[in-house]
């Protein structure tokens, strides 16, 4: 999409698309105001989000940086107008990679399920390799259903972020709640855990999570929703095809970095990368893999997670520690990659010491 803001200064492209339609099968959420880019196409948006633990409520105002939800659906409409725009730009759908593209004559040359094809530069979004369980220090897996209910059930103007189910061995656990309307909402129970959790596996909690909430009122399910986030690749994983093939070639996506490590937050950041990485494109230059985090914030991030893998049951109490404890600017501007120091401060400030110093030098959780 962004190259296609580049007119005639786009070089012909081809996009490879393995799956052989788009549903409205994920959603995107983000702060921003209307300026942020595809906010005109954001469902809804929010200005009070919450986070909660037993019968503690954390509320956020964040009325200068709204919570925005985006939905595939909208996203892939909006990409299939402007490439319908862009004759230099070929969609083709269910064309699965045969072989691996190799390197000849200055082009890489590969076969899909629709024949053979070379180019002078490729953008590859696939992993580089199987992913282990051991890929990242934790795994972010959801499962989610949309659903509409017989009678007003939901607050619309208040996106749950973090509702801290009851504490689990090895994981941290929480629903994530974003009313629609006050009878229609996308309802997600989310896991981080060392190991990828199945939709099957979260079904159960997910009921019971919708359960508490519609209270035995009727409800239909409109569509459902999964996924499995990394947080903090290894730096092998992450940093292997970055430019393993040569600058012409680079891989990108979420095993190459895409997704804030700490939280999973990737659209933006995504949208960011796209524009850079045109604009080299069609300045005539090769194409960027993602940037690596600034030093501080990866550190954070890390340590973060470091602490809650070896600790899970710590977590809820760390979250609501910041949002209650950090002015809602900090917060907003830390989580969404452009926090400036004081909003680091500000953070490790509001966190308790202890376990972060004992994993800094590695000592046991009873100390």
């Amino acid at each position: 999409m962004h190259l296609a803001d580049f007119k005639q200064r786009a070089p012909t492209t081809l996009i490879l698309e393995q799956r052989s339609r788009y549903e409205n099968d994920r959603t995107w959420c983000f702060w921003g105001d209307d300026k942020t880019p595809f906010a005109a196409l954001a469902a809804h948006q929010w200005r009070i989000v919450s986070v909660a633990k037993a019968d503690q409520v954390v509320r956020v105002e964040c009325a200068d940086a709204v919570y925005q939800m985006l939905s595939s659906e909208q996203f892939y409409s909006a990409a299939a107008r402007a490439l319908s725009n862009a004759p230099r730009i070929q969609l083709q759908m269910d064309s699965p990679l045969l072989s691996e593209p190799q390197s000849k004559g200055g082009r890489w040359h590969f076969q899909t399920s629709k024949g053979k094809f070379s180019a002078a530069m490729v953008v590859d979004t696939r992993p580089a390799a199987p992913v282990a369980n051991d890929a990242a220090l934790m795994w972010q897996s959801f499962y989610g259903q949309e659903i509409d209910c017989s009678q007003p059930i939901f607050e619309p103007d208040c996106a749950e972020l973090m509702s801290f189910s009851s504490a689990s061995p090895g994981r941290v656990a929480f629903t994530y709640v974003l009313p629609i309307s006050s009878t229609r909402a996308l309802v997600e129970f989310t896991v981080f855990a060392v190991k990828p959790q199945s939709a099957k596996a979260l079904s159960a909690d997910l009921a019971a999570a919708i359960e508490q909430r519609v209270k035995g009122a009727v409800f239909a399910v409109l569509r459902s929703e999964q996924g499995v986030l990394p947080m903090g690749l290894t730096p092998a994983l992450k940093d292997s095809g970055a430019h393993d093939k040569g600058s012409t070639y680079v891989r990108v996506g979420l095993f190459a970095g895409a997704a804030r490590p700490a939280t999973g937050y990737a659209f933006q950041r995504i949208q960011r990368w796209a524009g850079d990485c045109a604009a080299r494109i069609a300045g005539g230059g090769s194409p960027l893999a993602h940037t690596k985090d600034p030093w501080l914030l990866a550190r954070m991030d890390t340590l973060f997670l470091q602490v809650i893998q070896r600790q899970p049951q710590l977590a809820p109490d760390m979250f609501m520690d910041i949002f209650s404890r950090v002015e809602s600017q900090r917060v907003i501007r830390f989580l969404s990659d452009q926090g400036r120091l004081s909003d680091y401060a500000a953070i490790v400030w509001a966190l308790p010491v202890r376990p972060f110093l004992r994993q800094l030098f590695r000592l046991p959780s009873w100390l």
